[in-house]
């Protein structure tokens, strides 16, 4: 009996073995499914090859409602990214082509649309559209930067960006606006606080310098939410850039109809210092007529900057709401977004007056205090100690401002004495 009861106990153990070997390979088989079956059928279903198609032929507002782009816009972009993101079909699944690439990441921008939802509306798995999209927007930016998103190097560069100033917005010797924004993003995984910022958001600093035409000069991304607003300028790569004086900057020039000498300079808000090169408002509610008027006029020059920063929330609707990726990739899809608002400024300025009256909605008309909105919010308001120096060239500007470079619609705004 007992040799038996060893026999029926070792046959059971075989067949449990047996169980559990069928069971692995049934899981190896379900792991080696490389695409979901109702995936291969995209070349027929999915949103790119329909409706896209035929908006394409028969409507092509909302092509570009769709897209935030024409179609020959669109086709100019897929010419210059296609060399570095298309693939080849292997023996196991077709390639997502380049053409579906390309619209599939335009309408992620334009809407925010989360990839779960993009995947079944373009039958293209979340999993692929998260390696798709950053790669589309790092092409995107690699081969628009250089022409859409430069820097003035050179003197005669900075004088056209001053002269734009003066012309548009009357403030002569500005380089630019600067301001800053913390964009609202989904917790990254094992991140514990690097990107908890003092608001309770989860966020990445985003630094741009823009020109008056509302076009990006310079934009920087990637410094992490818990990152005092206090320092983002001072760590700034423009910072050091202007400071070394390696991006030639004019000298110190004669304003427009007067003998005052001052520095080249850009102006921004209260988040940043004052310095010889950077101007900001005058603290404080009960300032002097003067006073009063040099601020109007800064806020002015560096509304550009608020409104380029709504004009970009409402073409790229992503901004509406935290973006959910990783840091890394929230930096490419910031930098693509800005490259494309430049082209698109370039390439077709008028069609951006809507964009233009929701941008300055951001507006509240109070000294151009920002009303912020969606995922993008301004930085922190910091009292900070400025030298003798750059006071004395914020008093210039002052003086010229209130005498010499007075101008008609402001002695009806000036404040009663």
């Amino acid at each position: 009996m007992d040799q038996m009861a060893v026999m029926d106990t070792l046959r059971d153990c075989v067949t449990l073995l047996q169980l559990v070997k069928q069971a692995r390979d049934l899981q190896s088989q379900k792991k080696r499914l490389w695409v979901r079956p109702w995936l291969k059928r995209r070349s027929d279903k999915s949103v790119y090859n329909n409706l896209v198609q035929e908006l394409s032929l028969e409507d092509h507002d909302s092509f570009k409602f769709f897209h935030r782009v024409n179609q020959d816009q669109f086709l100019e972009l897929l010419s210059l990214v296609e060399p570095l993101i298309s693939k080849q079909d292997t023996r196991m699944r077709k390639v997502v082509t380049s053409h579906e690439q390309l619209s599939v990441t335009l309408r992620h921008l334009a809407t925010g649309e989360s990839k779960q939802s993009l995947g079944y509306a373009y039958w293209i798995s979340p999993n692929l559209l998260s390696r798709i999209i950053p790669e589309v927007c790092e092409a995107l930016y690699q081969m628009l930067h250089t022409s859409h998103l430069k820097l003035p190097q050179t003197e005669d560069e900075w004088r056209r960006v001053q002269a734009d100033y003066n012309n548009e917005w009357q403030f002569p010797n500005c380089m630019g606006a600067l301001d800053g924004k913390r964009v609202l993003i989904g917790k990254p995984a094992k991140s514990g606080s690097i990107y908890y910022d003092y608001k309770s958001n989860f966020s990445v600093i985003m630094l741009a310098l823009v020109d008056a035409k509302y076009k990006f000069l310079y934009a920087d991304v990637g410094g992490a939410g818990r990152a005092s607003d206090g320092g983002v300028w001072d760590k700034c790569t423009l910072n050091r850039a202007v400071q070394g004086n390696v991006i030639g900057i004019p000298p110190p020039s004669t304003l427009p109809y007067s003998n005052i000498v001052c520095p080249s300079v850009l102006v921004g808000d209260d988040a940043f210092p004052l310095r010889m090169n950077l101007m900001k408002p005058y603290p404080g509610k009960n300032l002097t007529p003067e006073r009063m008027n040099f601020n109007y006029r800064l806020s002015r020059a560096r509304r550009t900057s608020e409104n380029a920063f709504g004009i970009l929330s409402a073409k790229f609707r992503i901004f509406k709401q935290p973006i959910i990726t990783s840091p890394k990739n929230i930096s490419k899809i910031i930098l693509a977004t800005v490259v494309l608002h430049n082209y698109l400024r370039s390439k077709t300025p008028d069609e951006y007056r809507i964009e233009e009256q929701r941008g300055q909605q951001h507006q509240t008309g109070n000294a151009g205090q920002p009303e912020d909105a969606g995922a993008m919010r301004g930085l922190a308001r910091i009292p900070r100690n400025a030298d003798n120096d750059a006071k004395a060239v914020r008093e210039q500007f002052m003086a010229y401002f209130n005498n010499e470079g007075r101008v008609d619609w402001q002695e009806r705004m000036a404040p009663l004495h």
